[in-house]
Formats: C-alpha cells, structure tokens, sequence
C-alpha cells in the first residue's frame, strides 16, 4: 500500500510502505480520507514520535470502511466487514489503510461523508477531554478558547455554546475575527486591540467571569490574567505554540483556588480514549447528525498534496479543519 513519508530532501511523498497486519482485537480500515492537525506538523519537525506500536507516517484521525476484523473482534461482533466508521489513531492515518484498535472505532455519524468524518476523531475527543473531563464544564460558565481560528477552536467553541456556556475567543487580527463569524462565539476577543487580561478583567466586572480557559498558546503573558479569573478557575495548556515559559504569580493561583492543567490526547491510555470516545459517540453524535454541532473543513486537498495541506496549516491562515482524501467514497 501507500502513505505519505518524508523523503530525503525533507519533503513529503506518496510511497510504497508494507500492508498493515492486523491484531485479534483489531480491524484492517480502509481509508478514504484523514483529518490534519497541528501535531502533524510536530511529527515533521522531530519533536512529536508516533507512540510505540504505531506507524511512523502521520495522521492523528481517519474515516473509512473496516475491510476485515481479527478474531476477538468477530467473536463477540460489535464491529463487522462493511461498516463505516471513523477512528481516532496514534499515527498511520496519511495512508490507503490502517490496523486499528476496536476500542478507537467510531461508528460515522448519520448524514455524514467520509470526508466530514475524518475531521471528528481527533478535535471533537481532544475537545470532549478538554471540556467535560479536565474543563468540567456545566452550563453557564464562562469558557475561553484561545487561537479562535484553529480546528479544534472550530470544535470547541460549537460544543461548548450547545451545552449551554457563554463562549469567548481570541485572534491575533482582524483578518480572521472575520472569518470565524459562523461559530458564534459571545465574544472574539481580538489582540491586536486589547490585551488578553484587560479582556479578563472586563469579564469579571461584568459580573461573568472566566471559568475555564482551553489554550493552546501560552506565552509569557498568560499569568496576567489569573487575577481576574472565577475562583476555581481552570487553566487548561494544551500547547505552547506563542512560548513555554510564562512569570506565575503562585499566591493568586491559591488565594484564587486556580488550577493550571496540562493534558494532552495523544498521551492517555487505550482505555481512557475508549472511554473518552464512547461518551463522545453517545453525547455528541445525536447532535452532530442533527449538525446542533458539526465540524467546519476549511480545505479539502488530495492525499498527495499532503504537504501542501500541512504548510497551509503552518500558515496560520486557514480557519478550521483541513482534510485529506485518499480515495473517492
């Protein structure tokens, strides 16, 4: 079969790799597309290793048909040859197929193309885990999703309003505070104007402070804006794409009864992604079908112009998912 490698001169190829060979409890997907995420992009630099067990290609999520089951699986059939499904992956997903764990299939919700599947896997668990088991969100509290317009912000931000949060964003210009209109957030909270923690503190005297932050940027002005969050507050890092370090005031994280939490997806258990994404199958996809919640594509590129799809999401400029298509449904 093929998937996409890095090929010598660094660039990204389409190439014969071996034929994946499948597990007892695991199924042979055929894919028709693959979803592309910032992670992708690690991976490329060398700073981001598929988890052991997995292939070195990338691809973090994917959708397709299982074209064969292991034993395990067709003894006790809750998956079948010929079901669509899409899944969540430690890597492999640039590829014409993929050995999956039954406990990372999901069935592709109703009404939906493969390609609008392959944009679920990895966003829609990564902001399930973010929200509802790190986040604890309920409604009515005060959720802020940095860099409003990545893919998971394109995610995060819909799920969050449909569960009945009051939703802020930031951009870094005006640019893309236009083109996130259609999430709908509360607020967009554009930094080239104002400063991350003057738009705290005008929360907080407005009598709805934040609760929850999902950031995926950090920096050295993140510690700013703890003073004027909700007691209880939680910090959520899931990357430090603006820098790693950040000055802490440590007595007002406790005066305050703030948490700061890092997690990521890849790094959980099986186990814990099945649990993550059962929950996400029963809660979620209800409302992904009736498209309550859906997931924005932004770009559609052909599997061999992968590259192409990673140096746009390199770019910064594209707002929403960014999917690959292997093959035509």
């Amino acid at each position: 079969m093929h998937a996409t490698l890095i090929g010598d001169d660094g660039h990204l190829c389409w190439s014969d790799v071996p034929d994946p060979v499948i597990s007892d409890n695991q199924v042979l997907l055929k894919i028709y597309a693959a979803g592309v995420n910032r992670a992708d992009l690690l991976q490329r630099a060398g700073q981001y290793p598929a988890p052991p067990g997995w292939p070195d290609w990338f691809g973090l999520e994917a959708s397709g048909i299982i074209e064969k089951v292991g034993a395990d699986v067709a003894a006790h059939g809750k998956w079948k040859v010929g079901d669509r499904v899409c899944a969540l992956l430690g890597g492999g997903g640039y590829a014409e197929y993929a050995a999956v764990p039954e406990e990372l299939l999901m069935p592709v919700p109703k009404g939906l193309s493969f390609t609008e599947a392959a944009a679920l896997p990895e966003a829609f668990g990564a902001a399930y885990l973010f929200l509802f088991h790190e986040g604890h969100l309920k409604a009515g509290d005060t959720l802020l999703m940095q860099a409003g317009a990545s893919g998971v912000a394109s995610v995060v931000i819909p799920i969050a309003k449909a569960f009945g949060a009051r939703v802020l964003t930031s951009v870094m210009n005006d640019e893309l505070e236009s083109k996130i209109g259609y999430l709908h957030a509360d607020r967009i909270i554009n930094t080239s104007k104002t400063t991350l923690a003057d738009a705290f503190k005008d929360e907080l005297e407005s009598g709805h402070p934040v609760d929850i932050v999902i950031d995926c940027l950090g920096g050295e002005k993140i510690g700013d804006c703890f003073q004027y969050m909700n007691r209880l507050g939680r910090w959520i890092m899931i990357a430090t794409l603006a820098g790693d370090i950040a000055p802490v005031n440590l007595r007002t994280m406790y005066v305050r009864g703030i948490r700061l939490i890092g997690t990521t997806l890849r790094s959980r258990t099986l186990e814990q992604k099945h649990e993550i994404l059962s929950e996400m199958t029963k809660n979620l996809w209800p409302k992904v079908s009736t498209r309550e919640i859906f997931p924005n594509i932004s770009r559609v590129f052909s599997i061999q112009d992968a590259e192409k799809a990673q140096d746009l999401m390199a770019s910064g400029k594209n707002a929403g998912k960014i999917v690959l298509k292997v093959r035509e449904e």
